[in-house]
């Protein structure tokens, strides 16, 4: 089956599983997954599994990214915070969507990887930082200060106080967190100066690294 082909039924199984965003669907259904996976497991570019990739680290399972991203009730004018650029597949979908992603990776080969991908296909409105993803979007440009929403691709064992001081009000974060064996989906919303904090979905992501220098 064609890789256009499989995106289709990839698009159909996200639907099954409660997917109902416009804009997440459509991104879902123009984004080439098997571009940001390793040669070898372009095969299995559409299964709805998480596949390795560089450095010990995994491209997410389709369904999880799409339960993020709707959970972040995405808008065209939204300016976005991601943490974790990982095989950039996740920032490709984003991008195709709002109007700028700043995506900050720890892992300089997993940053550098990416950004020749993204590139690559063409997209301009993505700013990259290699630097410890707890500490958010600091001494990076564009010089914002804060963000209308914030997604985490791995598990941070508490939630880090710098992201949640770089969420914009009226913003929403998506981020897991807990250990190897216990994580769960939060979302949290800053709403009139306050956040919200809700408990989601089980998951299972790679550990939010913080750097030790």
């Amino acid at each position: 089956m064609r890789f256009e082909d499989q995106r289709l039924k990839l698009v159909e199984t996200l639907k099954t599983g409660g997917i109902s965003d416009p804009l997440v669907l459509e991104a879902f259904r123009r984004v080439p997954r098997e571009d940001y996976v390793l040669q070898e497991y372009r095969e299995y570019a559409y299964r709805n599994q998480p596949l390795p990739i560089l450095e010990a680290q995994t491209i997410s399972q389709p369904l999880m990214i799409a339960i993020m991203l709707s959970h972040l009730k995405l808008e065209p004018t939204d300016i976005v915070l991601e943490i974790g650029t990982g095989s950039g597949y996740q920032t490709a979908l984003l991008a195709g969507i709002v109007q700028e992603v700043c995506s900050v990776e720890l892992i300089d080969t997993l940053s550098l990887r990416a950004q020749k991908t993204l590139k690559r296909a063409g997209f301009k409105n993505i700013w990259f930082r290699i630097g410890d993803g707890w500490q958010g979007w600091k001494q990076a440009y564009p010089p914002y200060k804060e963000f209308n929403k914030i997604v985490v691709s791995a598990a941070a064992e508490e939630i880090p106080e710098e992201l949640c001081a770089q969420l914009a009000e009226g913003g929403i974060m998506a981020i897991p967190v807990g250990k190897n064996t216990s994580q769960s989906l939060f979302i949290i919303q800053r709403e009139n100066g306050e956040l919200k904090y809700r408990e989601d979905t089980p998951c299972a992501f790679v550990p939010l690294v913080k750097d030790k220098k």
